[in-house]
């Protein structure tokens, strides 16, 4: 069994972390607002420093809202590097969604160490990390690869080598692109039918058994006609993936209009104070378009 930092115990953290210590793994702690109860009764080790993590750690999993929290955790006062020690390997795993230019920066600084790293961002939101069934997108060597697997296989379904460093952060913007812009189709979808007069979850329930059936469909129509919006996955986090999206996007000279359509809907939400909300509440916004709430439906 191997010794495991793990780094950031928000949503998507916490059961990941707790899966790990399932795992039989040693597990070393550390978040801003503290590490839970939960977890230290499960056995695992609070350390109140990156770099005391790191310390203890041969692998070190990071799960951090954005770049510049992850570049704060491994290279800031007290991070991660500060706990290296030089000829002693060890594996640094960014599981967050961040830049994929800034992801093959920090690469190059954590191999100057001698230590290696992996980008490794998932999806599936909190039920997948909940349920151990997230889809893990990589981007390291092979080698690397084969050893870590089995221990991200124990916080994912799909466990996929995409690459080498900040592949795995391109596929990430990849899956965001689609899961956004699908989410506000279906929103778009369901708020016509419903300013129409039609049952929302009745046509719900008739589109998931055709072409147009997703997780999507099912798990965030779902949320938009319950009037349930408390977060998965926040719209300030899918906001800011597509701004890296788009960010990446002009670097590599590419357009992405519709991208770029829906961010602007994702802003408008925040702005309107929805961005601790779930990514389903942009359905929010269009309502206040077509001055129409789904819950306003009646047989």
């Amino acid at each position: 069994m191997a010794n495991i930092g793990f780094i950031g115990l928000g949503v998507m953290g916490m059961p990941m972390a707790g899966h790990l210590i399932k795992g039989g793994h040693a597990l070393y702690l550390h978040t801003r607002s503290g590490v839970p109860v939960d977890l230290v009764t499960q056995g695992a080790n609070v350390c109140l420093q990156p770099k005391e993590v790191a310390q203890h750690a041969d692998i070190i999993i990071t799960m951090l809202p954005n770049t510049p929290d992850v570049e704060k955790v491994l290279f800031g006062e007290n991070g991660v590097v500060e706990g290296l020690v030089s000829g002693v390997p060890k594996i640094i795993v960014d599981m967050s969604s961040i830049s994929p230019a800034e992801t093959c920066k920090f690469a190059a600084q954590i191999n100057q160490l001698g230590c290696d790293y992996v980008d490794a961002p998932v999806s599936g939101g909190d039920v997948g990390a909940q349920q151990a069934t997230l889809t893990i997108m990589v981007g390291a060597s092979a080698g690397v690869f084969a050893r870590i697997k089995p221990i991200l296989a124990l916080m994912g379904a799909n466990v996929t080598l995409v690459g080498e460093n900040g592949a795995g952060q391109i596929c990430k913007i990849a899956n965001q692109i689609v899961v956004a812009l699908t989410i506000e189709a279906v929103a778009e979808a369901l708020l016509l039918v419903s300013k129409a007069g039609v049952d929302p979850e009745k046509v719900r329930q008739a589109l998931m058994g055709g072409f147009a059936a997703s997780r999507v469909l099912d798990v965030h129509g779902n949320r938009m006609i319950q009037r349930e919006f408390k977060p998965g996955f926040r719209v300030d986090l899918q906001q800011k993936d597509l701004d890296i999206a788009l960010s990446s996007a002009s670097e590599l000279g590419v357009s992405l209009p519709n991208t770029a359509a829906v961010r602007e809907l994702f802003n408008a939400c925040v702005a309107h104070g929805g961005g601790q909300l779930d990514s389903s509440a942009i359905v929010k916004v269009l309502e206040k378009l077509a001055n129409h709430e789904l819950n306003k439906f009646k047989e």
